[in-house]
């Protein structure tokens, strides 16, 4: 291959972090070979710009029209990745799903950073196939799409449809193509270049470990958080948790007043509560399939510790 051509379309509120950390390393990339092997051009639905979430308008050069009409001929790209960032829900349309799947039947890879993969799944192209989307949207999209094999990862590359959760993880995405397009030393420049030490593998945690995040440095404890995290929809009872970590139940209660603050149920209800919250946030999932999901016995019980915890409804908090 003389040159490879990357298409990115522009959703409204996308995230900037992502659409640079995947553009900046192609472009250093051209630069550490002195020519263009890598070129791109941006696309929005109108040929409009497009305002990022951080309120930042970027112009394009294309449209959805055109690109549709570029897959017949000599401008078809090699590669289409869709950018979106915030409120992705919004903005579903029939048009852009049926470009989407006309691009991959076309043999373009097509990609999504940030969130984008709710609208690549939304548009049919992950039923079966491995992805990964930013953790905050992660719970919402597992329940809204339960066919697409959602991971918790950097990124996903599953065959011709490319994955990442957005961020600097779009970085390590492009130059795992940089060193498939070319070698390991050209990557190593370009790391250079973007003042990054190593590219992390497509596996590495999204978010910061437990003991980071909270601070915590009992591995007992951690333990029992990592376990009531993997059991929200079906929270298990605490003489459960406390067989599966060898401990007994006064044990972790006083384990998590000391560490944590509070009770170990208090605390588990806080995880669930966190959950649903990101749920009501990131999806428009009725809130009573809201409540099952994070193990709540009815949607007024769900309704009402929701409110002790946040001040609000849930449907307040959606509207």
């Amino acid at each position: 291959m003389d040159q490879r051509s990357v298409v990115f379309f522009l959703v409204p509120d996308f995230s900037m972090i992502a659409f640079t950390s995947a553009i900046e390393p192609l472009r250093l990339a051209n630069r550490m070979l002195g020519r263009e092997y890598y070129t791109w051009r941006l696309a929005s639905m109108d040929g409009e710009p497009v305002t990022a979430s951080n309120g930042v308008a970027v112009t394009v050069t294309s449209s959805l029209d055109k690109e549709r009409h570029n897959l017949a001929g000599s401008q078809r790209p090699s590669m289409m990745f869709l950018c979106s960032g915030i409120n992705v829900e919004r903005h579903e349309n029939k048009s852009l799903f049926a470009y989407l799947r006309e691009t991959r039947n076309a043999g373009v890879i097509v990609g999504g950073l940030c969130t984008a993969a709710y609208l690549l799944a939304a548009a049919g192209l992950l039923n079966g196939k491995r992805c990964a989307i930013h953790w905050e949207n992660l719970p919402g999209f597992s329940e809204k799409f339960p066919t697409a094999d959602v991971y918790a990862d950097l990124y996903e590359k599953d065959g011709n449809t490319w994955t990442c959760a957005g961020g600097t993880a779009a970085l390590d995405m492009m130059l795992s193509l940089v060193g498939e397009d070319h070698d390991e030393e050209l990557v190593n420049r370009v790391c250079e270049q973007a003042l990054t030490d190593r590219v992390r593998s497509p596996h590495d945690r999204q978010r910061l470990p437990l003991r980071a995040r909270l601070g915590v440095q009992n591995a007992k404890v951690l333990s029992i958080i990592e376990f009531m995290e993997a059991n929200i929809a079906e929270p298990l009872p605490l003489v459960d948790i406390a067989r599966y970590v060898g401990l007994s139940r006064r044990q972790i209660e006083r384990l998590f007043q000391q560490h944590m603050g509070r009770s170990p149920a208090r605390y588990y209800l806080e995880v669930r509560l966190d959950r649903a919250r990101h749920l009501l946030m990131q999806s428009t999932i009725p809130v009573v399939d809201v409540a099952i999901a994070c193990g709540f016995v009815s949607a007024s019980h769900f309704s009402k510790c929701y409110r002790e915890m946040y001040g609000k409804s849930p449907l307040q908090e959606r509207g």
